[in-house]
């Protein structure tokens, strides 16, 4: 039976462990959700539609569902949050911070800068960046039901990249870049590319596919 010491230490080898990883995800999610609701985004589409899956980029309900295309760049997000967390928490293992390496807390870490990626995303100055130097020429910002579903897919994306393990992690960001280019001629590469140093050509080559 635990002693009364044991069942109130405050140890950091409590704190770091249980429950409070996840603690700390949920208030990133509530975090966000506050946080857009004050940037005036809305819960669900203005047209009211309710969806799992909206897969037309081109269409006013993009980036207004939970999932769409879009998502695959966030689980992508969530594979390279796994293998640079992980990376982190063995190299500050190695200098003595063993609970680095507890993948709780890298999940955690990896909600937390999605949610804030969120928050950032639906900004004025972001949007009108979105919608002057990408393909994203009427983007108005994602749904609260949207950013929601980044979020998530980026946790599909930890828990992937943890199965996977590190080269077949870049084996299947590499195909899944290669897949959205067919598909709907971006993925998260030009997404950065065309965020950081919009080049004419790539905007032209993909509204011709509209």
């Amino acid at each position: 039976m635990a002693t009364e010491s044991q069942r109130i230490d405050p140890s950091p080898a409590r704190l770091t462990g249980g429950r409070w990883p996840w603690i700390a995800m949920v208030l990133a999610l509530a975090v966000m959700i506050l946080a857009m609701k004050l940037q005036g985004r809305i819960w669900i589409s203005e047209s009211g539609m309710v969806a799992l899956w909206h897969g037309d980029v081109w269409s006013s309900e993009c980036s207004q569902q939970l999932t769409d295309p879009y998502s695959i760049t966030h689980v992508s997000h969530g594979l390279f949050f796994a293998l640079f967390f992980g990376a982190l928490g063995r190299w500050l293992a190695g200098r003595g911070f063993d609970r680095a390496q507890d993948w709780r807390w890298h999940l955690a870490l990896g909600v937390g800068v999605a949610a804030a990626w969120e928050i950032a995303e639906n900004s004025a100055a972001v949007i009108e960046r979105y919608r002057t130097v990408t393909m994203s020429l009427n983007y108005m910002g994602d749904s609260i039901l949207n950013a929601t579903g980044d979020v998530l897919s980026c946790v599909l994306g930890f828990f992937i990249a943890r199965h996977l393990g590190l080269w077949k992690t870049l084996a299947l960001f590499a195909a899944t870049e290669l897949l959205l280019l067919w598909l709907i001629r971006d993925n998260l590469t030009l997404n950065i590319i065309m965020l950081l140093h919009p080049i004419d050509a790539i905007r032209e080559w993909q509204a011709a596919g509209r």
